[in-house]
C-alpha cells in the first residue's frame, strides 16, 4: 500500500441513495458499496466489524452527519465510502437529528500511520460547515471524490490527473478552502501556540476507542469552540496513530485542562494540579462550547477538580478495562526488558574480562583491591590476601595465584569488575521496573530499593520480583488517595516514594525476607540437581520449548530470566548456571535460522514479504535475536511455531547433555570466546534449525496440498 493510493474513488460514492430504514441497513449498504470497490475480502465481515463499533457507542454527530468506522482483517486497504441518502437515518446525534450525509471509514488491522493521519483529516473536517454544504451542493460521484480528496490527500489533486482538468483544480481548491484543515491547518495550531502567550489558553486530550474518527473530531470542536470565544484552545488527540504530543511550554502556561476520553490518558502527569473538566469524548463532539465555558470557570474556582499529582499511576489506576493479572503480567514484561541490557552488558564484559585475564581472575574479586595497581604499576601473578576476624584483626595470609599477568590481567580485571557491577543491578532493575509499571516514575526509587533488599536478605530474583510488585501496587494506592492541594506537588517526589519504601521495605525484612530466602535456596539446590544426569536432558527440553514458544514473550522472557539470573551465583565449582544461559540462547537461535533456510529451500511455500525477511533472519538468528521469527510465527503460527518447538527442544537436550557452557548472557555465536565445548554448541544449533527446517516445510507443504488452488491464492493476495 502505498502512500499516494486514494482513500475515496467515485466507486465508493453512493448519492441520493436509498440505503434501508435503520442504521444497520446503511452500514450494510456502505459495506457492500466499499466491497464492491474491491477494497474488501467480505462485505458481511466488514458490516458485522462496523455494526460492532456502533454497538459501543453511536456514531452520530450533530447537523446531519454520522461516521460508521472500523478496523477490519476484511479491508484490503485503507477507504472512505460515502453516502448520501435520500431519506435521513437516525445513527443517535446527541441533536436528535437523522444523518444524510454517512461516512463509513474502513481501515484495516494494523493500519499505519500515515492513513490514520489522513482519516483524522477528514474527521476534523466534518466539524466544518462549509465542508458539509459542499458534499450536500456536489452534483455527482467525481465531484464529492474531488472534495473530500483535497480534504484528505490535497496532494493528489495538485499536479495530479486532477489538477489537469480545469473543473478538478476548482473543485480541488472548493475543498481545501472548504475544509481548511490538515497540513496548512496544523501549522497555523502551532502559530498560534506560540502567540499565545499572555491570552488563555487551554489544553487537553482527546481519545476514542477506536482512535480514528470521535478523537480528531472532539479536537477540532473543542479548538473551534475556543477561537468562538477568543481564547486558545490545544488539544492533543492520542489517536492509533503517532500522537502529536502538545508543546511541554504550553502545558505550563494553560490555565485548565480538559479531558475528552474513552480511553487512559497518556502522559497524564504532565498536567498535573491544573483545573481539570474530565468527560467521555463524545461529550466534546456535541457539545464542545459548554465543556470549554466549564474550563473558564474552573480557572477561578478554588474548589475544581484537578489532574492528580500521582504522575503515570494516575493512569494506571483509570484502566478498568484491563484485568489485573493481565496488568500483572505487563508490569512484569517491562521489569524484565528493563533489566536485560543490565544482564547483556554486565555478563559480555564479564566474559571479555576472563578472555584476557582468564577464568582465575574471578579469584581476586571482592579479595585485592585493584586500586593498588595502575598502567604505571601492572600487577603480576600472585597476591597476598590478609584474613582477618570479625573484629578487623589479621589472623593469617592466603596467596592467590592467577594465570596472567601485566597489562593484560589488569585491563581484564577492569572488565569484570565493570561487568559484575553492571551485574549488580540485576535484581534492583527489575524490581525497580516492575514497580514502575505499576505506578509509574513515583514507584521507581522503592521497586530499586525492594531490589536491594532482596539480594541483602538472600532472596535473589524471586525476591525482586515479590518486592517490586508489592511496592508497584503499595505506591499505586498512595498516588490514588485524595490529598489536600497543598501536598499534590509533593506527592510523586517525597510522599510515595517515602511511604512505599518504608512500609514495603519493613515488610521485606520482617515478614517475607526469610521465606523468600528459603525457597530460592530450594530453587538453586532444585536447579543444581536436574543439571545432572538425565534431569539435565530433561531441563534443556522445557528451556528449549519455552524460549521458541512465543519468540520474546513472556514464556521465551520467562525463560531468559531463569538463565540470567543465575550467572550471578555461578563459579568454577558450580557451572550448572552456565550450561543452562549456553542452552536458553542455543535454543533461541534456532527459530530464526530455521525460518532462513525454510524459505531459500522451499521459497513457493511462502510469500514474497516472507522471502525477504528471511534473507536477513539467518543473521538475526547467529545473533541470538529469536524475534526474527516472528513475522513467520505471527502469519501462520499453527505450523510455523510447533515446527520451532520441536528444534528447540532438539537443541536444548543437546546442549545440556554435552555440557556446553556460556559465560555470555547474548551474542550467540559472536561470544564464541565466552562459549565452553563451542563445537557441541554449533552441533546442538544445527541440529534443531534441520528438524525446524524440515517440519516447517513439511507442515506448509500439507497446508498447501490441503488448501489447493485457494491457498495459492490467499498466498498471491497476502503478498499484492
Amino acid at each position: 500500500m502505498t502512500e499516494n493510493k486514494p482513500l475515496i474513488i467515485p466507486e465508493l460514492v453512493a448519492l441520493d441513495a436509498d440505503a434501508g430504514p435503520g442504521k444497520e441497513d446503511v452500514i450494510e449498504f456502505l459495506a457492500a458499496t466499499v466491497a464492491g470497490a474491491g477494497r474488501a475480502s467480505s462485505p458481511d465481515g466488514l458490516a458485522a466489524d462496523a455494526k460492532k463499533r456502533e454497538s459501543t457507542a453511536p456514531t452520530g454527530i450533530p447537523g446531519g452527519i454520522a461516521i460508521p468506522h472500523c478496523r477490519s482483517p476484511h479491508v484490503l486497504a485503507p477507504s472512505l465510502g460515502f453516502a448520501r441518502l435520500a431519506e435521513p437515518v437516525d445513527f443517535g446525534a446527541a441533536d436528535g437529528q437523522a444523518a444524510d450525509l454517512i461516512f463509513m471509514i474502513a481501515a484495516p488491522d494494523g493500519a499505519d500511520d500515515f492513513h490514520l493521519q489522513l482519516l483524522a483529516k477528514l474527521a476534523r473536517g466534518l466539524m466544518q460547515t462549509e465542508f458539509t454544504d459542499a458534499l450536500r451542493q456536489a452534483a455527482d460521484a467525481e465531484e464529492i471524490t474531488r472534495i473530500v480528496t483535497g480534504q484528505v490527500q490535497p496532494e493528489l489533486l495538485d499536479g495530479g490527473e486532477g489538477a489537469e482538468d480545469s473543473e478538478a483544480g476548482k473543485a480541488g481548491s472548493a475543498a481545501d478552502s472548504a475544509a481548511g484543515v490538515g497540513a496548512a491547518q496544523t501549522k497555523a495550531a502551532a502559530a498560534s501556540s506560540v502567540q499565545a502567550e499572555g491570552e488563555t489558553v487551554i489544553v487537553g486530550v482527546s481519545s476514542c476507542p477506536t482512535g480514528i474518527a470521535h478523537t480528531f473530531m472532539a479536537a477540532e470542536a473543542l479548538e473551534q469552540a475556543g477561537k468562538d470565544r477568543g481564547i486558545t484552545v490545544a488539544i492533543e488527540g492520542q489517536g492509533s496513530g503517532k500522537i502529536d504530543a502538545l508543546d511541554p511550554e504550553l502545558i505550563k502556561r494553560a490555565s485548565a485542562v480538559i479531558f475528552a476520553h474513552d480511553l487512559p490518558v497518556k502522559g497524564r502527569e504532565r498536567f498535573a494540579g491544573k483545573p481539570v473538566i474530565d468527560v467521555g469524548v463524545k461529550a466534546a463532539v456535541n457539545d464542545a462550547g459548554s465543556l470549554v465555558d466549564k474550563a473558564l470557570a474552573a480557572v477561578d474556582d478554588p474548589s475544581a477538580a484537578r489532574v492528580p499529582a500521582g504522575g503515570e499511576s494516575a493512569e494506571e489506576s483509570e484502566e478498568g478495562s484491563e484485568h489485573w493479572a493481565r496488568r500483572l503480567q505487563r508490569s512484569v514484561m517491562t521489569g524484565v526488558s528493563y533489566m536485560i541490557p543490565f544482564v547483556a552488558a554486565g555478563g559480555l564484559l564479564i566474559a571479555l574480562g576472563f578472555l584476557l585475564a582468564g577464568y582465575d581472575v574471578a579469584n581476586l574479586y571482592e579479595k585485592i583491591s585493584i586500586s593498588d595497581y595502575s598502567l604505571w604499576n601492572l600487577p603480576g601473578n600472585e597476591f597476598v590476601h590478609e584474613i582477618k576476624n570479625s573484629a578487623g584483626d589479621v589472623v593469617g595470609t592466603e596467596t592467590i595465584t592467577v594465570s596472567q599477568s601485566g597489562l593484560l590481567l589488569y585491563i581484564g580485571w577492569t572488565l569484570f569488575l565493570l561487568g559484575q557491577a553492571a551485574m549488580s543491578f540485576l535484581v534492583p532493575a527489575l524490581a525497580g521496573y516492575i514497580s514502575f509499571g505499576l505506578a509509574g516514575r513515583p514507584g521507581i526509587a522503592p521497586g530499586f530499593v525492594m531490589g536491594v533488599v532482596a539480594v541483602e536478605v538472600g532472596a535473589g530474583f524471586i525476591g525482586g520480583l515479590v518486592g517490586g510488585i508489592l511496592a508497584g501496587y503499595f505506591a499505586a494506592w498512595l498516588a490514588g488517595l485524595g490529598v489536600p492541594a497543598w501536598l499534590r506537588g509533593l506527592m510523586p517526589v517525597v510522599i510515595i516514594p517515602l511511604g512505599t519504601t518504608l512500609v514495603v521495605g519493613a515488610v521485606m525484612y520482617l515478614v517475607l525476607g526469610l521465606p523468600l530466602a528459603a525457597l530460592m535456596t530450594a530453587l538453586q539446590d532444585g536447579l543444581t540437581s536436574m543439571s545432572g544426569g538425565g534431569s539435565a536432558v530433561l531441563l534443556g527440553v522445557i528451556l528449549g520449548l519455552m524460549m521458541c514458544f512465543d519468540l520474546g514473550g513472556p514464556v521465551n522472557k520467562a525463560a531468559y530470566l531463569f538463565g540470567t539470573a543465575g550467572l550471578s551465583a555461578a563459579s568454577a565449582s558450580n557451572t550448572a548456571p552456565y550450561e543452562i544461559m549456553a542452552t536458553v540462547m542455543a535454543a533461541g537461535m534456532v527459530p530464526p535460522l530455521a525460518m532462513s533456510a525454510a524459505t531459500f529451500l522451499r521459497s513457493r511455500l511462502f510469500t514474497k514479504a516472507e522471502v525477504e525477511n528471511g534473507r536477513s533472519a539467518w543473521l538475526l538468528g547467529l545473533s541470538f535475536i529469536s524475534e526474527g521469527a516472528i513475522p513467520f510465527a505471527a502469519a501462520d503460527p499453527l505450523r510455523v511455531i510447533p515446527a520451532t518447538m520441536a528444534g528447540g527442544a532438539i537443541t536444548g537436550a543437546m546442549t545440556m547433555a554435552m555440557h556446553v557452557g556460556s559465560r555470555a548472557p547474548h551474542g550467540g555465536v559472536f561470544v564464541a570466546f565466552a562459549i565452553t565445548n563451542f563445537g557441541g554448541f554449533l552441533l546442538a544449533i544445527l541440529a534443531g534449525t534441520v528438524v525446524s527446517t524440515a517440519l516447517v516445510i513439511v507442515l506448509k507443504g500439507l497446508g498447501r496440498n490441503a488448501d489447493g488452488k485457494k491457498g495459492v491464492e490467499a498466498q498471491a493476495a497476502a503478498a499484492a
